[in-house]
């Protein structure tokens, strides 16, 4: 199973992914968690990529197809795996097709620009653990402190309300492309991203392996 999770920031790509890679055992690459690792680690990529992100740019294309390239040609993914954040572009896209030979089907999670912008700019994340949590939906036990750890919660600073807005034009300009790409080919199915990522995972485990329905 070759299977790209699409959708604009905040449409719950990264949880939908996690609950397949649960369900099928195979390994969930995000490429928005592997940036901020090698932002933190201060590698050379990081260091380019930072800039980006932080303005809520999409980060070049070379420098996401050399840390790609390299997840691809590790050991665990031989049974297939889910790309989460990744195609962003027309040229990742055609160059994912000649690293693997292509995709099997890419699932579109549509949500509404009001409702991104409030889940993003609700979301705070623990900087020691890693943990996450929305204002309004998860929040945290005590307000402003990691459950898990103490540690004081924090905004990344692409989920300020102006970057998010900032995010969703450059994925509605830039990654457009995208889905006529894979469209053009039948690889694409859209599903209604607001409706809980349960259902979600359900439409898509039951549409790809009928007998996966739990």
């Amino acid at each position: 199973m070759r299977l790209v999770i699409f959708g604009p920031p905040g449409a719950g790509k990264g949880t939908i992914a996690g609950a397949l890679t649960a369900r099928w055992g195979i390994p969930h690459i995000a490429t928005g968690d592997m940036l901020r690792a090698q932002v933190r680690e201060g590698s050379e990529l990081g260091r380019r990529a930072q800039d980006y992100m932080n303005a809520g740019e999409l980060v070049p294309d070379d420098l996401i197809l050399e840390m790609v390239r390299q997840r691809l040609g590790e050991t665990g993914v031989g049974k297939g795996f889910i790309l989460d954040g990744f195609p962003r572009t027309l040229a990742q896209a055609q160059a994912l097709d000649g690293m693997i030979g292509g995709v099997e089907v890419v699932i579109d999670l549509e949500v509404p620009e009001h409702e991104l912008v409030r889940r993003l700019s609700g979301r705070r994340v623990c900087p020691q653990c890693e943990a996450i949590y929305q204002v309004d939906t998860m929040p945290a036990r005590t307000p402003g402190v990691c459950d898990r750890c103490g540690a004081q919660l924090v905004q990344r600073a692409d989920d300020t309300p102006e970057a998010v807005r900032n995010r969703l034009v450059v994925y509605r300009e830039q990654t457009a492309p995208v889905l006529a790409y894979y469209r053009e080919r039948g690889l694409l199915r859209s599903l209604d991203g607001t409706r809980g990522s349960a259902a979600v995972v359900e439409d898509i485990a039951g549409a790809l392996c009928p007998r996966d329905r739990q």
